[in-house]
């Protein structure tokens, strides 16, 4: 049990790191996503449920949610994709 929560730490921090390297938004929004699923397993594992089903349902769920939605109004994200095609 010790070995999976390690693992779930270090998988924590290589995602943060990685949101704040990858330069795609959209990329970075799906690694947000994946780090809070990850903080929410870890709220588990700590015997605090309440702390995780925040966790999911605020940083993977509403959160991320509202990013996407601004993204889609800024047109951040189908300027990337026309962008990748013209290289």
């Amino acid at each position: 049990m010790e070995i999976l929560n390690v693992l779930l730490l270090v998988f924590v921090l290589v995602c943060a790191v990685a949101v704040s390297l990858t330069r795609d938004l959209l990329t970075s929004l799906i690694i947000f996503m994946t780090q809070s699923l990850a903080m929410a397993v870890i709220w588990i594992l700590l015997e605090a449920p309440d702390l995780a089903i925040t966790e999911a349902a605020v940083g993977a769920g509403v959160t991320s949610l509202l990013l996407f939605v601004t993204l889609k109004k800024i047109h951040a994200i189908e300027e990337g994709r026309n962008h990748d095609r013209a290289d």
